[in-house]
């Protein structure tokens, strides 16, 4: 499998998205957040997801340089319609705005539909926390993951996404309410390796680990295995807030056309309580959290986002790695576009 560095992979992206009609500042945006899921460990939202932005764009499902229009709007709350553009233009867009009402009434929150695919919901909730709030992205999606009890795809992943600020790097919660994003399944497929037990079933309800059984008609299951009821709810949730709420449509109905229903919120922090006495109890509950006595197998303690944090650190030295039918299919999309690639097809590897 070739291995990259970070500028050619984002080059290779904005080339690409550039033939296809992004404008510069569109094209850098989505190269610049789908490299950056990949630089996390989350290849399932990283450049995989290239060959499927390109085919939007070609059957007028994705628009380059469409209006970002608000339909509906209050002091702390506004609601986009999103014409179908870049999710991620749009994604940044959404945060921006809804952190603009909360520097004024102290919470904002902005819902979008007709937005397609933002990637990692983890890029917007730090735009929020960088500025001393508390940052909040929830999506809902096509429908890939049963119900408790069902056997048939009729709730999106939809992820639940919160960033705190802290004295340092944020804790920075991104998780979807199914046992696996449906990209990661993706991963495993292009990659030729099996699921682990529990992420999917076969069309007849049957556990399965064959990857491609979620593409002919299987489903994957809630998050909270024995307690799957807990993921299945807070999906439900999410399908209200996002769906229903910004009239994008639940992952199920006739009205959902795909992409993503978007709520973006921010809360400003002082208009609660001082921001030093905030940081201050942050500080407190995760050391609190860290020296708590270890389990029999476990080496430490980590909060959220510390994890993505390490493996950024590692792929910037070692170079990220893309499977072989990825990087196949990248190119042979830039074929199509007529976009250079000889200068691609031996990658430079890093960290050996």
């Amino acid at each position: 499998m070739p291995v990259f560095r970070v500028d050619q992979l984002k080059g290779i992206c904005t080339k690409i998205l550039a033939a296809v009609g992004a404008d510069k500042s569109e094209a850098e945006t989505v190269a610049k957040f789908l490299v950056g899921a990949n630089l996390a460990g989350h290849d399932s939202h990283g450049v995989i997801r290239v060959p499927q932005y390109v085919k939007r764009v070609k059957d007028g499902m994705m628009r380059p340089s469409a209006p970002f229009k608000i339909v509906r709007e209050t002091t702390a709350t506004a609601l986009v319609d999103g014409n179908w553009g870049f999710g991620q233009v749009i994604g940044v867009r959404a945060m921006d705005l809804a952190i603009a009402k909360a520097k004024e009434c102290g919470v904002g929150v902005v819902g979008v539909f007709h937005c397609n695919h933002i990637g990692r919901l983890a890029d917007y909730p730090v735009i929020a926390s960088g500025q001393n709030m508390i940052g909040l992205t929830v999506v809902n999606a096509s429908p890939q993951v049963a119900a408790w009890g069902g056997r048939t795809k009729v709730l999106g992943t939809n992820p639940i996404c919160v960033s705190i600020p802290t004295n340092g790097s944020p804790i920075l919660l991104d998780m979807a309410t199914s046992v696996v994003a449906e990209g990661k399944v993706r991963v495993r497929r292009n990659r030729g390796e099996e699921t682990p037990e529990g992420w999917i079933m076969d069309k007849e309800g049957h556990p399965t680990t064959d990857p491609e059984a979620l593409y002919a008609g299987g489903a994957i299951l809630p998050f909270g295995g024995v307690v799957g009821y807990k993921g299945y709810g807070l999906s439900l949730v999410v399908e209200v807030l996002c769906g229903a709420l910004t009239g994008a449509g639940c992952a199920s109905s006739k009205e959902f056309k795909g992409g993503n229903g978007v709520i973006m919120g921010a809360i400003k922090i002082e208009s609660f309580t001082p921001v030093d006495s905030f940081l201050g109890r942050v500080e407190d509950l995760v050391k609190s959290v860290r020296g708590s006595p270890l389990a029999p197998s476990a080496c430490e303690i980590l909060v959220p986002g510390e994890p993505e944090l390490r493996e950024e650190k590692r792929r910037r030295e070692r170079g990220i790695v893309v499977e072989d039918r990825t990087w196949s299919e990248i190119l042979g999309v830039a074929w199509d576009l007529s976009v250079e690639v000889e200068s691609w097809m031996l990658p430079v590897a890093v960290g050996e």
